[in-house]
């Protein structure tokens, strides 16, 4: 998939404001258990929360996230405080359950 669009981020956001965190980011980082949570996440929804519980610096979290998508290949839809919106289209055209505009 191609990267997103702002107005497909904003419609993302949009859809993801009901969501919980499915992963939580500790002091360990990203570790390869954390890594499968977010993969099994992601196959399950396509659209996720990620929250930061101990990194505040937005430089450390903004290099933790493009790990996670690079790795996860995943599209990061936004940023608000210390969650991160995660999305990856279902490869299976018959189970996506988001259209994106």
């Amino acid at each position: 998939m191609k990267e997103l669009k702002g107005s497909q981020r904003k419609y993302l956001r949009g859809l993801a404001h009901k969501l919980n965190p499915s992963a939580f980011i500790g002091q360990k980082g990203v570790t390869p258990a954390l890594l499968e949570e977010i993969e099994q996440a992601l196959g399950a929804s396509e659209l996720i929360k990620v929250k930061f519980v101990d990194f505040k610096e937005k430089d450390q979290k903004t290099e933790l996230l493009e790990s996670i998508v690079s790795s996860t290949r995943s599209h990061l839809a936004g940023m608000v405080g210390h969650v991160a919106i995660l999305y990856r289209q279902n490869a299976d055209v018959e189970k996506r359950s988001i259209k994106l505009p």
